[in-house]
């Protein structure tokens, strides 16, 4: 499947190198655009309808964040390129969306090209740009969203919806506080990484909960959650999970 591109950067030799490495690794990507100043690229992706933008996120005036916001209907699938793991990221993450780290790894560009090339085909961007933009202006971290690919496709729920994760032979089986729950082929340690806050523990190898559901503590190393979970909080966790509890 051929892709039509636009590259957002600031600096010169980032687009160079970027543009390069989609020549040499990418050939299903055609480049039909490129700028380092964001007022144009505003311009470009609402002129030339690109299926893909790669979008630098630190830029001076106007970061890739704002860049986005102010494209209408935003249906083109992101990736987004940033110098350091930072809350972008995090904010990325929550919505299934693409990333690459600079300086760009060869088999990381591979990758985020290839899930982008099959999210277009899928016709996600729309709801995944529109979430991210939702999810940035929202300060709380239990009332923002994320992406959870299921069986079915993607599901968009909210973070303080859902009770807690059980890990079982490499899928996730999330539940949710008033809806059935939903199993998704990424594993617990996904998850762990996804939704890591104040807010969620991992109790147990296979249990991430979320601790504002905790209905009590059970001596014998067990917690009852609201929805009636009985479920196991390891040895060598008990003490530490003990003393967080205590300082909520």
């Amino acid at each position: 499947m051929t892709v039509t591109a636009i590259l957002v950067d600031d600096e010169h030799k980032s687009l160079a190198i970027l543009k390069n490495k989609l020549e040499r690794l990418c050939p299903n990507v055609t480049v039909i655009g490129e700028t380092q100043d964001p007022e144009e690229a505003i311009d470009l992706i609402t002129n030339l309808k690109p299926q893909l933008v790669f979008l630098d996120i630190a830029m001076p005036g106007m970061n890739g964040f704002e860049v986005l916001e102010k494209i209408p209907q935003p249906t083109f699938e992101v990736i987004f390129v940033t110098a350091f793991d930072n809350y972008g990221i995090e904010a990325i993450k929550h919505c299934a969306i693409g990333y690459v780290v600079k300086p760009i790894d060869s088999q990381d560009l591979i990758q985020a090209v290839s899930v982008a090339t099959q999210n277009i085909a899928d016709k996600t961007a729309l709801q995944k740009n529109t979430l991210l933009i939702e999810n940035l202006g929202i300060q709380s971290f239990q009332q923002k969203k994320i992406v959870i690919p299921s069986q079915d496709g993607l599901e968009f729920v909210k973070i303080e919806d859902i009770i807690h994760c059980q890990g079982t032979d490499g899928y996730t089986k999330i539940h949710f506080q008033q809806s059935k729950p939903i199993m998704s082929s990424y594993s617990i340690g996904h998850f762990f990484k996804l939704l890591k806050s104040k807010d969620f523990y991992l109790i147990h190898k296979s249990h991430l909960i979320n601790i504002n559901y905790i209905l009590k503590y059970l001596n014998e190393g067990y917690v009852v959650l609201q929805d009636n979970h009985k479920l196991p909080v390891s040895r060598n966790k008990r003490t530490d999970f003990l003393n967080m509890i205590r300082n909520v």
